[in-house]
């Protein structure tokens, strides 16, 4: 609710509707009162209601009904990879959205400058996704497109190298960043969870695994990506470059 407030703030949202209990209008005031004062349309409801609004356990008794983020650079694959994106974030036929939405909310902390959902990717505004973004759906540009291999081809228009994570790959990250392959612009592609990139590696031009250091067999998706972007991030810091969104 605060970053959907915020983003009405900064012109790239538009909130139509806020239902509050009377509970949660008085435990955030200053939301309550934030959102009669940009003219946003409150009702007050019962728990009862809320909870059939929110889908969720354990609802806070707010819930905000907002249009699609309006980011600047539009929704399209090429509209979101304009002005020489250094970091992408690409998810490939990724069902389930709690892992989507926290993937989109590591990007947005590793400094993305768009993540882009392609093939059969689940919505990234689906209630859960939102959810599990804590807000970044707000900060950053994202776009879908079915067509994966039309969005690696984006992706290279705009000189960024398609990496996918892949646990199978011969090389690592640690290796990579010995021979400094993560400084350089990159979209960072992660598969699904049951299934990886198997269908996509040929598209791509490379893959990198994480090392795998303990007995674990493998790592979550999301988990994976915040490594992987973190990874990328830091060697263009250290190579001192800069993001450009």
């Amino acid at each position: 609710m605060r970053e959907s407030l915020s983003a009405q703030s900064a012109g790239t949202a538009h909130v139509r509707d806020l239902f509050a209990t009377e509970e949660a209008a008085a435990r955030y005031p200053e939301l309550y009162e934030a959102a009669l004062a940009a003219d946003i349309r409150v009702h007050d409801v019962t728990d009862r209601a809320a909870a059939s609004l929110s889908e969720t356990v354990t609802p806070q008794g707010l819930v905000a009904v907002c249009d699609l983020p309006a980011h600047p650079s539009g929704r399209t694959v090429d509209d979101v990879l304009t002005g020489s994106p250094l970091l992408v974030a690409v998810l490939v036929d990724v069902a389930d959205p709690g892992n989507a939405g926290t993937v989109v909310r590591v990007a947005d902390a590793a400094g993305c400058s768009a993540v882009v959902f392609a093939g059969d990717t689940v919505d990234p505004y689906n209630g859960k996704a939102v959810r599990a973004s804590t807000g970044s759906v707000f900060h950053l540009p994202l776009a879908r497109e079915r067509d994966a291999e039309a969005v690696f081809a984006a992706c290279r228009r705009a000189g960024l190298l398609s990496v996918g994570a892949d646990g199978h790959a011969a090389d690592d990250l640690d290796t990579a960043e010995v021979r400094g392959d993560l400084a350089g612009p990159t979209a960072w592609v992660f598969g699904s969870e049951a299934h990886g990139l198997a269908q996509r590696v040929a598209q791509l031009d490379s893959t990198l695994r994480v090392p795998l250091y303990g007995r674990a067999e493998s790592l979550n998706l999301a988990t994976a990506a915040a490594v992987c972007l973190y990874a990328s991030a830091r060697a263009q810091r250290r190579a001192g470059v800069g993001q450009r969104a």
